[in-house]
């Protein structure tokens, strides 16, 4: 029988936004997958509309992932499937999911920003990184689980790479944070799409 391929849909937006999260992941976990990309301009709300017809998103919202011949919630279900970008523990998961959960209240703050940073968010933005450095000051590090990355990682870092792009990074981050940044930089399948992707817009 044959597997049906691995499907991406996300905005046509360069590296910023939630999708980038997941494209992080299936890059670092060596997924083959087919990158279909949407215009975020005049014809979205059609395309959304289109989309949720088909039954790919029941929202009508991207990121929606294609993955074994099912839509599915992404990067938890991907992370249990693979058995690993999790934790072992009850404990553990419990750690992912809840930094997973700080992420999401993040994006949720950020989005509004695309059209106009406020200075809601700016003073906003630091007690993010304050909090995210409590769970990560707690290991030696680099990652949430200490020498073991997780989905939420990969969450963390797009949240400070998306701040950065927006410019609206704190001056400077907690060093737990930092080496988080370089030790997922360094990891050689995103390494090598960070290159590819340098010097590309957003």
């Amino acid at each position: 029988m044959v597997t049906p391929p691995t499907i991406y849909h996300y905005l046509d937006i360069g590296r910023l936004g939630r999708g980038e999260v997941v494209n992080l992941f299936l890059k670092d976990a060596g997924i083959d997958y087919k990158d279909v990309r949407y215009p975020y301009d005049s014809t979205w709300a059609e395309t959304s509309k289109k989309l949720r017809q088909s039954g790919l998103t029941r929202t009508g919202q991207l990121p929606a992932l294609e993955y074994g011949g099912s839509h599915i919630p992404i990067l938890r279900y991907l992370s249990r499937d693979l058995g690993a970008y999790d934790g072992n523990t009850n404990w553990e998961k419990y750690l992912v999911d809840a930094v997973s959960d700080v992420y999401v209240d993040w994006r949720s703050q950020w989005v509004p920003i695309l059209k106009g940073v406020t200075d809601s968010y700016r003073q906003y933005v630091p007690t993010y990184y304050d909090l995210l450095a409590h769970y990560y000051s707690d290991v030696d590090g680099p990652y949430l689980l200490g020498d073991k990355i997780t989905y939420a990682d990969f969450a963390v870092y797009q949240s400070i790479d998306n701040d950065t792009r927006t410019g609206t990074i704190p001056d400077t981050i907690p060093p737990a944070l930092s080496r988080l940044v370089e030790a997922i930089e360094a990891r050689p399948n995103i390494s090598a799409y960070i290159e590819q992707t340098r010097h590309k817009k957003a």
